[in-house]
This record gives C-alpha cells, structure tokens and sequence, in this order.
C-alpha cells in the first residue's frame, strides 16, 4: 500500500508542480506583461527567435514560477507520502531536469540563466526543508 501510494504522491506532486508553474508563468505573467503582437508561447521556434521581444517581466516569472512550482510539488508530494521523502526528491528532480533541459533548450540572458537555476537549487532546498517537516508530522 505504501509503495501505491509514493507512486500516487509523485504523480499528484508533478502536477501540483506543473500548474502552479503554468499559473505563474502563463496567466500571471502573461496578464501582468503581455506578449509582443502575433506572438506564438507555444511556438520553440518563435520563442528562440525573439527571446529579446518578450518583457523582462515576464521572464522574472518563469524565474519565480520555477522556483515556487518545486517547493509546491515537494510539499504535496510529501503530504501525501506521510512516510517517505522519496517521491518529493523525485518530483524535485523531474522540476530541476525540466528546468535545466528549458535553459538549455531556449537562449536567454545571463541574469535569466543564473536566477532560474540558482533559484531552483534553492527552491529544491526549501522545498525539502518544508517536505521533512510534512513526513515528521506523520
């Protein structure tokens, strides 16, 4: 039942991970600073070649999305769990490998490429500071 149910944990903890950064990231930072005209988000191609039309703003939310999306999903993963830190590093690391694979994948500024990595790292830390905290509570 266990092994069930860190399988359950990781699957609900990447999808908390997943909308929480779509959230940010798409409806906030979107809403907050809008896309050039005729720009296609879903488009690797037209986000690779005018990386330098999208807002500033914007960019400073995937950095913050990233962040809060591995926190979120290390802490439900670990709700869930209640016995195991296990499935809130696997999310953790499914977050720090998209992250990662979305830095090399698309270029982006210098300051874009630290502070999303950096903070990250950091938000896997935090996020397993406050996942031990779920699985001690059990």
């Amino acid at each position: 039942m266990k092994v069930l149910t860190n399988i359950l944990a990781v699957i609900v903890g990447f999808l908390a991970a997943s909308v929480s950064v779509y959230l940010i990231e798409s409806v906030i930072g979107h809403n907050l600073f809008p896309l050039p005209e005729g720009a296609d988000p879903m488009n690797m191609e037209w986000i690779k070649n005018n990386m330098d039309k999208i807002p500033a703003g914007a960019k400073v939310c995937v950095v913050i999305a990233h962040f809060i999306g591995i926190v979120i999903g290390m802490f439900i993963a670990a709700k869930i769990s209640k016995t195991s830190m296990i499935p809130a590093y696997i999310v953790g690391a499914i977050m720090i490998i998209a992250t990662f694979a979305n830095i090399v994948m698309l270029p982006k500024e210098l300051w874009f490429t630290i502070s999303d990595g950096a903070l990250t790292f950091i938000g896997f830390l935090l996020g397993t500071s406050i996942a031990k905290k779920q699985i001690s509570n059990a």
